[in-house]
């Protein structure tokens, strides 16, 4: 088992990967998977000035990544995280693989539907609910109507995907209503 998780994790050779530094680690990981999956893939890669190694793929399999939401893209880019972590674990690592624009074209989509339910919040003055997302989707929500005083958000629900509900704030600063209705499936006549 361990030449297989070597394999798909790379060895635990330190002093190699030091050298490399978190880019060469990237590229290396990249490469095998792109050559073990036959994926007909080229990349660019970057280092942020935060630090962030950022990964822009392309080429004819960019739809593969992108489809199905981008599950794919998530899932390489966790995988590609979590080997760098098993490598190095002392360094603290962020890498954002993204292909065609897909997480700017999804992120612009999010903030479009969170703006639509901001206007009926603020034109009915109660409450609206933003179907369940998963964590990521949730930040980029609630940073974008974090910027508008005028309503507030928070997530409901549990587990990994949760709802978030937007509500308009009165001038004092608190919810411009008496809303009894905090559950999500009580706004959505589901009771």
């Amino acid at each position: 088992m361990t030449g297989f998780l070597g394999k798909l994790f790379g060895k635990k050779e330190v002093k190699k990967e030091e050298a490399l530094g978190s880019e060469g680690m990237v590229e290396n990981i990249i490469g095998n998977i792109i050559e073990l999956a036959n994926f007909e893939l080229s990349y660019d890669i970057k280092r942020l000035e935060d630090g962030t190694v950022h990964v822009d793929l392309y080429g004819k399999d960019e739809e593969m990544l992108t489809g199905k939401e981008g599950q794919l893209l998530d899932a390489l880019q966790l995988y590609i995280r979590r080997a760098i972590q098993h490598q190095v674990p002392e360094d603290n690592f962020n890498v954002n693989i993204d292909c065609a624009n897909f997480r700017e074209q999804a992120d612009a989509a999010l903030i479009e539907l969170a703006e639509k339910l901001k206007g009926i919040a603020l034109e009915k003055g109660k409450s609206v609910y933003f179907r369940a997302l998963p964590p990521k989707d949730r930040k980029v929500i609630h940073q974008y109507l974090a910027e508008d005083g005028r309503v507030k958000s928070r997530s409901i629900g549990d587990g990994h995907f949760k709802k978030i509900k937007i509500y308009p704030m009165k001038e004092g600063g608190g919810p411009a209503t008496d809303d009894a209705m905090d559950s999500p499936d009580e706004a959505f006549g589901n009771r």
